[in-house]
């Protein structure tokens, strides 16, 4: 309900295309890029549509009913993931990983988000909830499901998550694991293993079939979606690609994954080095087993399951453009390290206990560890609070404004022209009817977004009747354009980041306007002036404020605590929406007219 994390354009808008008939289109859509999945998109209508009948149409409701259907699918596999920890590795462990899921504020950003990084996010953690199982020969089902998992999380998802596979390949195919294999047997167990791996990967594939042929459809042409992302990303050129959307210092992803997992993410690094000291300190901590040429180690074994994240991590940090969503695959596997360090630093100081007292009697009654492990858990859940509250409190506004002109603005605009129904007055709350807004289109209201294009929050949240557009502003990059009707599409798209002039509307056709402004510390320029401030054509209708990064001290940006004697360290501009009053004036009087001169009204 609150989170602010979401692509509205990408993927929002073209579902509001199929839900409501019209949305932004951006050029990733057009049939001559092709870089979204239409298969992926569709995934999400029917709790789109079920969310419009329980609603009466009110598409709010269809909105926060994709984000519950998100939420329940991402609690349902980290319940999974959670489960195949207590009982693959540790009861402490899992227990340890539950509430890092539970309570981290990246963990929040990233469930309940309409991303391709998200859904793969669910399909990672659905498969490593198998293969948190030692693989063996008599288990096929460890194999098939995993490979079917990962093969979903890429093809429907994101093609790059499948680097998150490597690891669980790499110990199909060559590590004994789960099974005890005589020398004398050890090529037609590998035979065995291969071949049981490339069936695995033959049925997987499958699933291009239905995700192909959905796509194909949409575009007109045959597309293979996954196959155009990688292209684009990797073959695009020097004049193509991601580095067109800017470029980060390789500390980008330790920086942000910091802000999402705070103490976290240092547990998480050290899970390797964690590993090999336990080996040295702690060997029977994994139910140490001598080493055989016939069998795997515990330690091999766990090894594989904490490559993952450091994996991911390395391909990420060697790209040049880096964005906060690339990592949420690997969220889950972050915790899962941290976990784990947890767990194992518990042992060193239960061995070290013991060597000290002579007794491990003493250990079984002391309460050290308890507290050492927990005190942790209770830093690490207050700390994301803390910046979940300040996710929300700083950087809700866009939608908080969004809220008040469907709730507020149009509701005022029918009553004062005559158009709103009027009911009794003593109704009680929960027998109110909900206002229909239909009738707002007769205003033919337009609704612009000019430097805040980017923090627009979809027409999920926009009523039907009312227009939105954008206004020239100081970015010169490629804005969204409108979906044509089919087979017709519009031109102005291109995947050089080239600005497109038809996409933009005159300031002249705007009834309201979202924009930021900065009192304490304005900025403004010929393109971006300060419309809040021109109260001779502006009026402001509803304002909450937003987070001056610029002025506002580090430690209180980004984490939230009550007291004056903190929020005293930062500072906010006006996220507002203006109503601009001669032309919405006009169209009232309009509207008010055309009512009260016609005799059925």
């Amino acid at each position: 309900m609150y989170s602010n994390m979401d692509d509205f354009y990408n993927f929002w808008e073209p579902l509001h295309l199929f839900a409501e008939g019209y949305g932004f289109k951006t050029w990733e859509l057009s049939p001559t890029f092709a870089l979204r999945s239409w298969a992926y998109i569709l995934f999400h209508y029917l709790p789109a549509h079920l969310g419009k009948v329980l609603g009466g149409g009110d598409k709010r409701v269809m909105f926060f009913g994709v984000r519950i259907f998100l939420a329940m699918t991402s609690g349902l596999a980290e319940a999974a993931f959670y489960r195949a920890v207590v009982d693959n590795i540790s009861m402490r462990a899992g227990r340890y990983l539950f509430f890092m899921l539970v309570f981290s504020s990246g963990m929040w950003n990233s469930t309940a988000a309409f991303l391709p990084s998200s859904f793969a996010m669910y399909a990672t953690m659905l498969a490593y909830s198998f293969c948190m199982k030692p693989s063996s020969l008599s288990d096929n089902r460890r194999t098939f499901a995993a490979t079917l998992l990962f093969a979903t999380g890429a093809i429907v998802g994101w093609p790059f998550a499948l680097a998150l596979s490597f690891p669980f390949v790499f110990e199909e195919l060559f590590v004994f694991s789960g099974d005890r294999v005589l020398p004398e047997e050890k090529f037609a167990w590998m035979s065995k293993r291969w071949f049981r791996m490339a069936t695995s990967v033959l049925a997987a594939a499958l699933i291009f079939i239905p995700v192909i042929g959905v796509d194909s459809l949409a575009y007109g042409n045959l597309e293979i979606v996954p196959w155009n992302i990688i292209r684009y990303n990797i073959f695009g050129g020097e004049e193509r690609g991601p580095n067109l959307y800017g470029t980060s210092p390789w500390t980008f992803y330790f920086s942000n994954l910091v802000l999402n997992f705070n103490i976290l993410v240092p547990l998480a690094l050290l899970s390797f080095p964690a590993l090999v000291i336990t080996y040295n300190v702690d060997r029977r901590r994994l139910g140490y087993t001598p080493p055989s040429s016939s069998n795997s180690s515990p330690f091999t074994i766990l090894a594989l399951r904490l490559a993952p994240f450091y994996l991911w991590l390395l391909i990420l940090t060697i790209q040049p453009h880096k964005e906060e969503r690339f990592m949420f695959p690997s969220y889950p596997l972050l915790c899962f390290n941290a976990a784990m360090t947890v767990y194992l630093m518990r042992g060193w100081l239960e061995v070290a206990f013991i060597k000290v007292t002579k007794s491990p009697y003493q250990a079984s009654r002391t309460t050290m560890f308890r507290n050492f492990t927990f005190s942790i858990i209770v830093g690490t859940i207050v700390i994301s609070l803390a910046r979940i509250v300040a996710l929300y409190k700083y950087y809700h506004a866009p939608m908080g404004v969004a809220f008040n002109f469907q709730m507020h603005e149009l509701p005022r605009l029918l009553n004062d022209t005559g158009l709103l129904p009027v009911y009794p007055a003593n109704l009680p709350e929960d027998e109110q009817p909900s206002i229909d807004l239909t009738a707002i289109q007769e205003f033919n209201l337009t609704l612009c977004y000019g430097k805040e294009w980017h923090r627009f929050p979809g027409h999920f949240l926009v009523p039907n009747g009312v227009q939105v557009g954008f206004i020239k502003s100081e970015f010169d990059g490629l804005l969204p354009g409108h979906f044509a009707l089919p087979p017709n599409d519009q031109p102005g798209f291109n995947d050089l980041n080239l600005e497109e002039p038809s996409h933009h509307v005159p300031i002249e056709q705007c009834d309201y306007l979202v924009d930021l402004d900065f009192p304490k510390n304005p900025v403004s320029s010929k393109l971006e002036p300060r419309y809040a401030q021109d109260s001779a054509t502006w009026e402001r209708v509803y304002c909450e404020d937003f987070l001056d990064t610029r002025h506002s001290m580090l430690l209180t940006r980004v984490l939230w605590f009550p007291g004056k004697a903190w929020s005293r360290n930062n500072q906010f501009g006006d996220y507002c929406i203006l109503k601009n009053k001669a032309s919405v004036a006009e169209k009232e009087a309009k509207v008010t007219r055309r009512y009260s001169d016609n005799p059925l009204y």
